[in-house]
């Protein structure tokens, strides 16, 4: 399977417990760009659409590209009450666009692209003073700084340890800063933060949607949920994620 589209065999399941963004950073965005009908947007991977309709919402132009099948579909239905949302299933990486924009934009696609293939090419489908935002999101099982003694964090540790051997592990490891290597000029790194609470099914149902959890065959896979759940479990059946997500900004000059 091409690890790219190991998301596309579950994009109800993707859309059901994938995170959203938060609301403050897409209101920077959208004033960092003037985003509005005058304005021509491409995201590249939308996924099922985590990050897709506060820009929608702007009344843009607005173009995704999306290399699962699956998953574009489940976007043209989705979002099929905007009359300006337009998607095409093919490949980022050797797609052939016909325009520029003013905004391209990536929430954790654009990880899964060669940095010496993507940002060239986002470069040359950005119109003069386009603007390039790529989007991540972050969990962590503890608060930050993480040095207390979690008993909660080592039983899932532990869990890990034992039974995750996923078929394709996660192997993405972008460096976003590297981004001004290539043309780009006007570096910004903007955080949020906001908190999230699982109950131990639902937490469960969430890292299904991981990429290397999706992957996890037998012998393992059962052990491995069931062990999550069971630390859970054992731990006031709750657990809260502290997420960083952090919004990348930069500018063709």
């Amino acid at each position: 399977m091409d690890s790219r589209k190991v998301f596309d065999s579950i994009p109800e399941q993707f859309d059901k417990w994938r995170p959203r963004y938060c609301d403050e950073l897409f209101d920077d965005l959208t004033a960092y760009v003037n985003l509005g009908p005058n304005k021509s947007v491409l995201e590249i991977g939308p996924g099922t659409g985590q990050a897709t309709e506060p820009i929608l919402k702007t009344g843009c132009a607005y173009l995704a590209i999306e290399l699962g099948e699956h998953l574009a579909k489940f976007c043209t239905k989705k979002f099929s009450k905007y009359e300006n949302f337009k998607i095409v299933n093919a490949d980022f990486e050797t797609y052939k666009f016909e325009q520029q924009f003013d905004l391209v934009y990536s929430a954790a696609a654009i990880q899964w692209i060669p940095e010496k293939i993507g940002f060239p090419k986002v470069y040359d489908l950005l119109k003069s003073g386009g603007t390039f935002a790529m989007l991540m999101m972050r969990a962590d099982k503890r608060p930050s700084g993480g040095y207390t003694d979690d008993p909660l964090y080592s039983k899932i540790q532990a869990v890990y340890d034992a039974y995750f051997h996923p078929e394709i592990p996660y192997t993405c490891h972008l460096n976003y800063e590297n981004v001004v290597n290539y043309g780009f000029v006007g570096f910004e790194c903007r955080e949020y933060h906001k908190t999230r609470v699982y109950n131990a099914d639902d937490y469960i149902s969430h890292i299904s949607t991981h990429s290397d959890h999706i992957t996890l065959r037998e012998p393992y896979r059962t052990q491995f949920f069931n062990g999550i759940r069971k630390a859970i479990l054992d731990c006031g059946g709750e657990i809260t994620l502290y997420d960083k997500i952090t919004l990348y900004l930069v500018r063709k000059p």
